[in-house]
């Protein structure tokens, strides 16, 4: 069979990001107030604890932007022409085959083993009754789901437990060697220094995160196996793979939204700072002549337009998931248009202190050009604000897009987001009996997220303030 991967748009720009991170990383290296700012980060327990969380979060959005179409067997002979799937997968669509696959035909509670509702079954002597029918795959190895359900579930969830155990001492013991060997110390000596919070960075808070998150994955991955965790949605697919692949959703929107924001703000704020005059003026009138426009109504303008050239050009894309990565990535662009005025402005007013500092007026006496100025003296006296303003929008971001899918104004119908899950779950609250857990599953996802990257932030924020002494 084999397969043949494919890059989407997202996909290429957000691999590129990440090499950019790293390559900054690297870079940063050499710069002593960044390696002191970064060291203040990793030695903070809460810096440390959303870091682990957020690796998680970005190891699961990795694997969804591995995409591929798997090769159809040719229909004839061998001479046959090997055709492609139309449908698009991930990597992560490949771990999670059994929750991907596994679709039943309609709601079904969390751990359940029969349909969510009655309907009617038709009896072998012809009769018709209301029941709950059993599911397909929910509970389906157990002969007598009423006696046994409560035992499995516990067993599962033991196993689960003991897996989540050794996978987590694997860990530490790879962490220990990892400092062990970089601090030229036996590894009890290394293990004791990381206990006591002496190993440097705050590893400890580290691995006791890894620990949490491995006492609530193994279970989940153990239940999975056999029951759907957080139950179905209306057309019968598992809600746990569905929260798993809004992830990458939600970081596309919250990481690739700054490949706009961030030239757009760092150049027009630094030049209307610098400069004056007439081009501090236009800069000005342009970022309030956006502000006064209500952000809602603007990007439902800009997506609706965007959709138009979508529907129109049908030939541009091969697949439906093509389709829905152009509205996914015309969505990144659109926010970011709207969302750069507020940094903006920010580095106007910090430039236009700078400006006036002694180096730089120096540097004008001497005659050094304007461009190696602002490249040189003024861009990384402004780089903590940007960092810290970059980080700090993240979840903003992510939040922006659940409610403009919320209102139909965000990703595609067919892209899996947390806004489409809160959307669907809308009409499913309305229901009698309620169906909850779609909004429940998508909710908790989403908080965890945006609670780790706003914990980030202040952190950064902390260790990057230059009134820090």
């Amino acid at each position: 069979m084999g397969f043949q991967p494919v890059v989407l748009w997202t996909d290429l720009l957000l691999f590129g990001l990440i090499a950019c991170v790293l390559l900054a990383a690297w870079s940063a290296r050499r710069s002593e107030p960044m390696r002191e700012a970064w060291r203040r980060v990793g030695e903070s327990g809460m810096g440390m604890a959303s870091i682990t969380v957020l690796a998680m979060f970005l190891l699961v959005g990795v694997l969804d932007s591995l995409h591929y179409r798997a090769r159809l067997a040719p229909a004839g002979g061998a001479g046959d022409k090997v055709q492609l799937s139309t449908e698009v997968r991930s990597a992560l669509d490949a771990l999670a085959e059994p929750l991907r696959s596994r679709v039943e035909k309609t709601y079904s509670a969390p751990l359940a083993y029969q349909l969510f509702a009655r309907q009617t079954v038709e009896g072998p002597d012809g009769t018709q009754r209301r029941e709950f029918p059993r599911l397909k795959f929910g509970g389906g190895s157990l002969k007598y789901p009423e006696e046994d359900r409560t035992g499995d579930i516990l067993g599962r969830i033991g196993i689960g437990l003991a897996g989540a155990a050794v996978g987590w001492l694997l860990l530490a013991g790879a962490l220990v060697l990892g400092v062990a060997r970089s601090r030229r110390v036996p590894a009890g000596a290394a293990w004791r220094a990381i206990w006591r919070g002496k190993g440097g960075l705050a590893w400890r808070w580290a691995l006791a995160t890894l620990g949490a998150v491995a006492l609530v994955a193994g279970p989940l991955a153990a239940l999975a196996t056999e029951y759907h965790v957080f139950g179905t949605d209306k057309v019968g697919q598992d809600v746990l793979f569905l929260t798993l692949k809004s992830i990458r959703t939600a970081l596309v929107i919250g990481t690739l939204t700054t490949l706009v924001t961030l030239p757009l703000a760092v150049a027009l704020g630094i030049m209307a700072g610098y400069l004056g005059g007439w081009v501090d003026d236009a800069i000005q009138y342009l970022y309030t002549v956006l502000n006064s426009i209500p952000g809602v109504l603007l990007i439902a303008a800009a997506v609706l337009m965007m959709q138009v050239v979508i529907d129109t050009h049908p030939q541009w894309f091969e697949t439906a998931a093509e389709r829905a990565d152009a509205r996914l990535l015309a969505l990144c662009v659109i926010l970011g248009m709207t969302s750069w005025t507020g940094l903006c402005r920010l580095l106007r007013g910090e430039t236009l202190k700078l400006r006036e500092l002694e180096y730089v007026q120096a540097a004008r006496a001497f005659g050094v050009s304007t461009a190696r100025i602002l490249t040189r003296h003024i861009l990384p006296n402004l780089m903590h604000l940007v960092l810290i303003a970059l980080v700090m929008d993240f979840s903003g971001l992510v939040l922006a897009e659940a409610v403009l899918s919320y209102v139909g104004i965000g990703v595609d119908p067919n892209t899996v987001s947390f806004g489409t899950m809160i959307n669907a779950a809308r009409m499913e609250l309305a229901r009698e009996p309620m169906v909850w857990w779609s909004l429940v599953a998508a909710f908790v996802f989403m908080f965890v997220l945006v609670l780790a990257a706003n914990l980030f932030a202040d952190v950064v924020r902390d260790a990057f303030d230059p009134r820090r002494s």
